[in-house]
This record gives structure tokens, sequence and C-alpha cells, in this order.
């Protein structure tokens, strides 16, 4: 078993934000995990991604949000593994994630709120941001 809180990467700590987010509302919907999956699969960030660090990863996640200070934790992680040039592509990739589904759950609007505040994404580029996501994801 890897352990991902000692060795997490750049790719992990984006896979953990967007595990993040799914798991928020306390229900990981088909549609995130197809979002997640494509992101995975398609972004150049994520080429040479052992996906085998999915698992472990998500049972991370799950792990830090049964415990107290835990998405505390999981933030210091990703601060620790993902430089801050990709701060605006997890907060990008978490917002499609989000929006996935047609709705953002409350659950998931104060984890993206939380999620700019630590990782200090301008209001200005989350609104765009998330504009971008909303619009990607409507339907007819």
């Amino acid at each position: 078993m890897i352990d991902i809180s000692t060795s997490m990467t750049a790719q992990d700590a984006l896979v953990a934000i967007m595990i993040a987010v799914s798991a928020s509302d306390e229900t990981i919907r088909t549609a995130e995990l197809v979002t997640i999956e494509r992101i995975v699969n398609h972004l150049p960030v994520f080429n040479g991604y052992d996906q085998d660090r999915l698992r472990p990863v998500s049972q991370t996640v799950f792990d830090l949000f049964s415990e107290e200070d835990g998405l505390d934790a999981l933030f210091g992680l990703i601060r620790d593994a993902l430089p801050e040039k990709l701060y605006e592509t997890a907060y990008a990739m978490a917002c499609d994630v989000a929006a996935s589904d047609g709705l953002i759950r409350e659950g998931e609007l104060r984890l993206l709120e939380e999620m700019r505040h630590e990782l200090n994404i301008d209001r200005l580029h989350a609104a765009a941001i998330e504009r971008g996501a909303r619009a990607r994801h409507l339907t007819i």
C-alpha cells in the first residue's frame, strides 16, 4: 500500500482536491467520478500519472474527512505537494467536478470557498473559473 500522506505528488494533490469536492456533500455521484476520470485521462498535467494511486489518494481523503481537523491536514498536504502555479488549475478541476452533475450543493460550495482561501485564489480569478465550469456543464 502506498503511504500517500508522506509521498503525495502534485498529481496526487490534484486528484485529492477533486475527490474532496466530490465527497464534500457526503455523496459521490457518478457524474463526478466520470469527470474525475476524464480529467485524469485527458489533461496534460496528468501525463505519466500512475492510476493505481487513485485508490490510496481517495482513501487518504476519506480518512482525513473522518478526523476533526482533517480538512486542515488535507490542505496542508496539498500545499506541500502542489506548486503554487497549479493552484488555479486545482481550483478549476474542483469547480468542474462540483458542476458536473448540474447542481452545486452546500457542502461543495463551502469546500470551494475554503479552497479559495487556503490556496489564496484571487476572487476575480475564482469567479472566472467558476463561470467557465458552469458554462461547460450546462444542459439544454
